[in-house]
């Protein structure tokens, strides 16, 4: 046993519990915050902190300085500065600290990586699968559903028979936070949800699954979904590497630049945050700034 680290540990222990039971945060979520904040503890010991009420704004950032010298990447960073800035909010809010000194330490600027979509004319070619195997009919209509629907990975193979809702073209989903959102599906992927639906029961389902695997007739991992999309990819003749994320990025992308629409986008994304979305604007933007290159007469660099 170890009792100065055991002090520090107890109310992490306790912040977890709100965590899990009262914001519901997913168990994967939950791990990232214990793996951060048991490492933020262990170097509060080696700096002779055996309280969190020790803190101050200084240590917080000579947190940030070990990190930065133990080679952690500025994302790696941002995240155990969130982390630590969330459980030291909670400790204010039980009266256990008076202010929080994590708020006003600014994280590393990570370098922003806008996501890969495939353009409309890719994801036809893609999405064009015409064989009629049960297999085939299900991989289609899992990439059917993620570019109809912009789903998420998780949302997609937690999707429950009893979420779909056929004949008005909608399903419900669990997005991040457990938070449900009802939206549409559009007329192809309920077109081959209905084909699906059709011969799911020559799989065997054990659950409700909308997607189940053909082997065990459980619920299909995220980890098979993307195998599939990675093998359809390479049979389909995409040029670049195919995973679920890249058609939830092509909804959005294609989604914006066709109806501009922002608000709308996000609340089809399910973000929580309209800042997440705006990565789209960007890309649609690129797409704007590589048309006029080509297309302007005043655009040709390099020619008198």
């Amino acid at each position: 046993m170890n009792p100065p680290i055991d002090s520090l540990l107890e109310p992490v222990d306790a912040f977890l519990h709100y965590l899990r039971v009262e914001r519901r945060l997913s168990p994967v979520t939950i791990t990232n915050y214990r793996r951060h904040l048991t490492v933020l503890a262990e170097i509060a010991l080696e700096m002779g902190i055996t309280e969190w009420q020790a803190l101050d704004i200084t240590k917080v950032r000579t947190f940030a300085t070990r990190g930065r010298r133990a080679g952690l990447q500025p994302a790696s960073l941002a995240l155990r500065l969130s982390s630590l800035r969330s459980f030291l909010n909670w400790l204010v809010t039980q009266e256990k600290m008076a202010a929080n000194p994590a708020k006003v330490v600014s994280t590393p600027r990570k370098k922003q990586h806008l996501p890969k979509n495939m353009d409309v004319d890719e994801v036809n070619q893609l999405l064009n699968i015409n064989l009629s195997d049960p297999l085939s009919v299900r991989d289609r209509t899992m990439m059917e559903v993620m570019y109809g629907a912009g789903l998420r990975l998780s949302e997609l193979v937690g999707l429950n028979c009893r979420d779909l809702d056929l004949a008005s073209g909608e399903i419900w989903v669990q997005g991040k936070g457990s938070k449900e959102r009802k939206i549409p599906a559009g007329s192809t992927a309920v077109e081959w949800l209905q084909r699906w639906l059709a011969m799911r029961e020559l799989f065997e389902p054990e659950d409700n699954a909308v997607f189940i695997s053909s082997q065990s007739g459980k619920r299909l991992s995220a980890r098979n979904v993307q195998k599939r999309f990675e093998q359809w990819g390479v049979r389909q003749g995409i040029n670049s590497h195919i995973h679920p994320h890249k058609l939830r990025h092509s909804f959005a992308t294609h989604m914006l630049e066709s109806s501009g629409d922002l608000r709308a986008v996000q609340e089809l994304l399910g973000h929580a945050n309209l800042s997440t979305t705006q990565i789209y604007t960007h890309l649609d933007f690129q797409h704007l700034a590589k048309v006029y290159d080509v297309a302007h007469p005043r655009a040709k660099r390099g020619k008198s």
